[in-house]
């Protein structure tokens, strides 16, 4: 057997003689359970607050979307679009044209994007999830689905007949305009749906037909500004859009969900590394115990550690004796701490003890990848403290 793990082992097993070593090893030890659980049960809560920001916007982003590089739209040809189709991973695709445009209602006013969207959009997007109220418009109409911020702002109803919602596009081109009837491309349209998914996101659509936004923004039929696509779970992600840019031959710009929204990513991720450096700061505060307990055993086990010197043991294997019984505490109370943040992540996950309202529980995620940083964090750290402690070993103390 490995002879300074041997002895490693016999130290974390047996108590001192002095009492109050025996207390500071206690506290180094609890400070190393408490901090690995602390850090594992934040990061699971900021992977939680992660999913739940997410959840929102991935209602209504699709897994990829085609975009044109250069202007506000492109056109498609068929047999682009039967190359598509022929690409493994995809569950279906949609056509859709997106234009800031202006709405008004009953005296009312209100510019925001028109998204014109075809008939597989439903199959791309899981628009049941998000209908609040009404139902999801049917092809070739003037039906819509407007959002329930959009609602508020024009005290809009459903199937309001006496008043009319109406959209102005304005018309392209150039010249002398003789009056504001001429500027403009316009349309009633009868809302029939309301979804609901944030703040931010119920203002921002009015959902409509594909073929009345070409109308209205006077494009081809097979003029669009962007193309919607769904994945099968298991899909490859990088050769689907490798295939997509071989069709399109680098005319086009194409995002999956993540570079979609960019900035939520980036925002989310900067917290979630500020928490871990301002816990991880945390531990570090508590493994000074731990080089404290390590340096107090230094002193006590001199007498035995003066023996095994003058035995013939080297200086480097006392010196590691310490280094690996640091290790090993900061090893097993992390697994102690994870185990307690593991057992309050998983319960609140499947009894939502803790509420945000009355409705909302507080998100939490539990995830082999916080596992994982939280051993590496404690051990790595332990293993640290223990060298730096463990360098108090020297001839000079044995002599």
């Amino acid at each position: 057997m490995n002879f300074p793990l041997y002895i490693a082992k016999r130290y974390i097993r047996s108590n001192s003689k002095n009492n109050a070593i025996n207390i500071i090893n206690r506290i180094a030890s609890m400070g190393i359970i408490v901090g690995a659980m602390a850090l594992f049960v934040v990061l699971s809560v900021f992977s939680g607050l992660k999913v739940f920001s997410l959840s929102f916007s991935n209602d209504i982003d699709p897994d990829l979307k085609i975009s044109s590089t250069l202007g506000k739209s492109f056109f498609i040809t068929p047999a682009q679009e039967s190359e598509i189709k022929k690409i493994d991973g995809l569950v279906s695709y949609s056509k859709i044209i997106e234009e800031r445009v202006l709405f008004t209602f009953d005296n009312k006013q209100e510019v925001t994007y028109l998204k014109g969207v075809d008939k597989n959009y439903s199959k791309v997007n899981n628009v049941d999830k998000i209908i609040y109220n009404g139902q999801w418009l049917e092809e070739n109409t003037l039906q819509v689905v407007v959002g329930f911020g959009f609602v508020q702002k024009l005290s809009l109803g459903l199937l309001d007949f006496n008043k009319h919602l109406e959209v102005l596009v304005p018309k392209a081109g150039k010249g002398t305009i003789e009056n504001a009837e001429q500027a403009f491309n316009k349309s009633e349209i009868f809302p029939i749906g309301i979804y609901a998914i944030n703040e931010d996101l119920d203002s921002k659509y009015v959902f409509a037909d594909l073929g009345l936004a070409q109308e209205l923004l006077e494009y081809k039929s097979n003029q669009i500004s962007a193309i919607e696509l769904k994945e099968k779970p298991d899909a490859d992600e990088n050769a689907i859009i490798q295939k997509l840019n071989d069709i399109f031959k680098g005319k086009a710009t194409i995002k999956n969900r993540a570079q979609l929204n960019e900035s939520l990513y980036k925002m989310l991720n900067t917290e979630n590394i500020a928490v871990y450096l301002i816990f991880t700061l945390v531990i570090v505060v508590a493994l000074f115990n731990l080089i404290g307990a390590l340096i107090m055993m230094i002193l006590d086990k001199k007498g035995n550690l003066k023996t095994l010197f003058n035995l013939g043991v080297e200086i480097k294997n006392l010196r590691k004796i310490f280094l690996l019984q640091g290790t090993l505490l900061s090893l097993i109370g992390g697994i102690i701490g994870l185990v307690l943040g593991i057992i309050i992540v998983l319960v609140q996950q499947h009894f939502q003890l803790i509420m945000i309202t009355p409705t909302l529980a507080y998100p939490v995620v539990f995830s082999i990848e916080n596992v994982l940083i939280v051993m590496v964090t404690i051990v790595s750290l332990g293993f640290i403290a223990s060298l730096i402690a463990s360098s108090r070993v020297s001839k000079k103390l044995l002599e």
